[in-house]
This record gives structure tokens, C-alpha cells and sequence, in this order.
């Protein structure tokens, strides 16, 4: 199997512009996100998918910078784009993270592998349904299925968010890492607006030198500590993904975090 990890990265968000160079403890939140995604087992190429217009060239060198394969496409064809880099990384299989999740877990993602390998499904994710924190998502899939879903899906909708037409096709097979859920999918560590980024800076402040590596678990039994953290961003927690009815057909036992009391 030739995995490549492929992020999605971009200047123009609506809500928070440029957030992917926003700092966070002296390093882009870009850089955050990909220092943990180097640690994915397995992986065998890191690549950030990025728009060919010039306001994105700053992306583009920051990626560069971090160490990472730079594959340029359409601005609103986030599909494209990512059928564009599967090529260019000769991978059979991808696995997709989005460059606003700075604590991404390399472990959870390891797990989401084993299970896409183990299962023999088209299609492996932890967030059909979300149980995980938001900001640990991650999907892997058959760069077969990916190549398919470029030729076929037509929406504007399936273009820009990637997977939607593979997470709807039910000739594919899905196979879902169900998370521990008790509360803890409704913590936010994505970076979406103002209040998301105050978080992540007052998080890396409060828990020092090693939140650059500190697992899922460390972090949430972190936070569950400190009230004063959850509350900076809680009033964006996004409820449509919590009640969404996706359910993949393939699902696990809850994956414990481990939390230590």
C-alpha cells in the first residue's frame, strides 16, 4: 500500500482569512498541523493541496517550508485538487485531514488505517457518526474511489468538501473508528473563527512545551481540568455535525481515549 496523506490549505476563509499562517506559539497553524501528520504511520508522502491563484502563494511556501509536496489546482475544486495530488504522490490509497485541525492525533489516524486495511472497506473515517473531538477527524479511501467520485460527482457542494459523493455511494463500503463520545465530541479544536484561534493560543500557553506532540487523551484530560479553556470557543460547537445521520456500514466498539482522571 502507498499512502499519501493530502491536506487541503487555503488563504481565503470567510470567517477567519488567512488562518492557516495564524500563529500559534511561534509556528503557523499550517505548520501545527502538519509537524503531526508527519507522524502518521504508514505514511509514505505529505502533501498539501492548494489553490493556483497568487493570494494562496504564501500557503504554498509555508507548506514548502514545513517540508512538505506542494500540489496546486482550482480554488473551488477542492476534488480536483485532490485527485490532481493523488496522481502526483502515486498513491493507492489517501488519506485526507484538513489543515485547520493543529491537534490532529497521528495515533487516531493510525487506527482509522488499521481499520480502512483490516475491514477491506472502499472507504474508512472516525466521524460517521462523530463521537471523536471536532479537530481529530480524518478519512482514508482507494484512490480508485477518489478518481471515480472526480469523473462522476457534478455538485458543487461534492467538489468542495472532497468526500461527500464517495460517503454517499452505496456500491462503495464505509467503515467507521466510532469514537468514545460521553461529551467529548462536543470539544472544539478546529480553527474556524476568531474565538478557535484565542483557544489553541491559550492551550499551548497553559500546557507548555509539549502540546506540539501531546496525544488526544493528554489534551482532553488537559482541558476537561480546565473549564476556562473549553468556554473560549465553546459557542461554536457545530450541532449539524453532531446529529448528523451518516452511519457508515462497518463500525467498531467506542475507542476509548484513555483519559487519566
Amino acid at each position: 500500500m502507498t499512502l499519501a496523506v493530502i491536506i487541503q490549505a487555503r488563504m481565503t476563509s470567510t470567517r477567519l482569512p488567512g488562518k492557516v499562517l495564524k500563529d500559534i506559539a511561534g509556528a503557523s497553524a499550517l505548520h501545527r498541523c502538519l509537524e503531526r501528520c508527519r507522524r502518521i504511520p504508514g505514511m509514505n508522502s505529505l502533501i498539501v493541496a492548494v489553490p493556483d491563484t497568487e493570494e494562496d502563494e504564501p500557503v504554498a511556501r509555508e507548506a514548502l517550508l514545513c517540508g512538505a509536496a506542494v500540489v496546486r489546482g482550482h480554488p473551488s475544486d477542492v476534488l480536483g485538487r485532490y485527485a490532481k495530488a493523488a496522481r502526483a504522490g502515486e498513491a493507492d490509497v489517501v488519506m485526507r485531514v484538513t489543515s485547520d485541525c493543529p491537534l490532529i492525533d497521528p495515533a487516531i489516524c493510525g487506527r482509522v488505517i488499521e481499520l480502512f486495511e483490516r475491514s477491506g472497506a472502499d472507504y474508512a473515517c472516525n466521524n460517521m457518526p462523530a463521537r471523536f473531538p471536532h479537530g481529530l477527524d480524518c478519512e482514508v479511501f482507494k484512490t480508485e474511489a477518489l478518481l471515480r467520485a472526480d469523473l462522476e460527482a457534478r455538485d458543487p457542494y461534492d467538489r468542495e468538501h472532497v468526500t461527500p459523493w464517495i460517503r454517499k455511494n452505496k456500491n462503495l463500503v464505509h467503515a467507521c473508528l466510532l469514537g468514545p463520545g460521553r461529551g467529548l465530541e462536543t470539544l472544539r479544536w478546529t480553527l474556524d473563527h476568531a474565538d478557535d484561534l484565542e483557544f489553541f493560543r491559550a492551550l499551548y500557553r497553559a500546557f507548555g512545551p509539549r502540546a506540539p506532540v501531546a496525544s488526544a487523551a493528554e489534551i482532553a484530560a488537559f482541558i476537561l481540568r480546565r473549564q476556562d479553556l473549553m468556554q473560549i470557543n465553546a459557542r461554536w460547537v457545530d450541532h449539524k455535525r453532531l446529529e448528523s445521520a451518516d452511519r457508515a456500514e462497518i463500525e467498531t466498539a467506542p475507542q476509548s481515549l484513555q483519559i487519566a482522571a
